[in-house]
C-alpha cells in the first residue's frame, strides 16, 4: 500500500462521514429515517475497489467506535455497534468489500445497469443479510418481523444505489482507479 492509497481511503472515510451531514428523510406513515451514509459505502467499494473501500469503512467505523460523533445525528462510541443497527455498522465494511470485489471483476463490462446491479447486491441484498439478523437478535424479535420493520428503507437504498451506480462509471471513464480483477482462466 502506497500514499495514494492511504489518501484514497481516508478521503472516502471523511466522505461517509460528510454524508452524515445531509439531514434524515424520514419516510411518510411509517416514520422512518433514511440517511445518505450507505450512498459513501457503495462509493467507497465501487471507486476504490475491495481492499481499499473496505479499509476505509474500517478506518471510518474505527473513529467512530473512539466516539467521533460521525454518524447521522451525531451519534458515535462503541455502543452504537451493540444496538440494532450495529449489523448493518458491521455490514458496511463487507458491503464495501463486496461492491469493489464485484466491480473489479466486472471491470471490462462495467456500465450503469452492471454498476448498479453490483451496488444493489452488496450494498442492499448482503447488507440487508447482516443487518436484518442483527436486529432480530438484540430485539430479540423473529427475523421475519426484523426485516418487515427494515422494507421501508429499500426504496431509499435503491435510489442510493442508481446514485453511486452513475458516480462509479463516471468516474471508471474519467478517472480510474480500480485495477481489474482477474478472472478465473478455464483451463483445457
Amino acid at each position: 500500500m502506497d500514499t495514494r492509497d492511504v489518501v484514497f481511503i481516508a478521503l472516502f472515510a471523511a466522505i461517509v462521514a460528510a454524508l452524515a451531514v445531509f439531514p434524515p428523510i424520514t419516510l411518510p406513515v411509517v416514520g422512518v429515517p433514511v440517511t445518505a451514509q450507505s450512498l459513501g459505502v457503495m462509493l467507497a467499494g465501487g471507486v476504490l475497489g475491495a481492499a481499499r473501500g473496505g479499509l476505509a469503512l474500517v478506518l471510518f467505523l474505527a473513529l467512530v467506535a473512539l466516539g467521533l460523533p460521525l454518524l447521522a445525528g451525531g451519534r458515535g462510541g462503541f455502543g452504537v455497534f451493540l444496538g440494532p443497527s450495529g449489523g448493518f455498522l458491521v455490514g458496511w465494511i463487507a458491503a464495501a468489500f463486496a461492491i469493489g470485489f464485484l466491480t473489479e471483476l466486472f471491470w471490462n463490462r462495467l456500465n450503469y445497469i452492471v454498476a448498479f446491479a453490483i451496488c444493489v447486491a452488496g450494498g442492499v441484498v448482503l447488507l440487508y443479510a447482516i443487518g436484518v439478523p442483527w436486529i432480530a437478535a438484540v430485539a430479540k424479535i423473529p427475523v421475519g418481523m426484523a426485516l418487515t420493520g427494515s422494507l421501508p428503507f429499500i426504496p431509499g437504498d435503491i435510489v442510493k444505489a442508481l446514485v453511486a451506480a452513475g458516480v462509479i462509471v463516471t468516474v471508471k471513464r474519467s478517472y480510474p482507479i480500480i485495477t481489474p480483477r482477474a478472472r478465473a482462466q478455464k483451463q483445457t
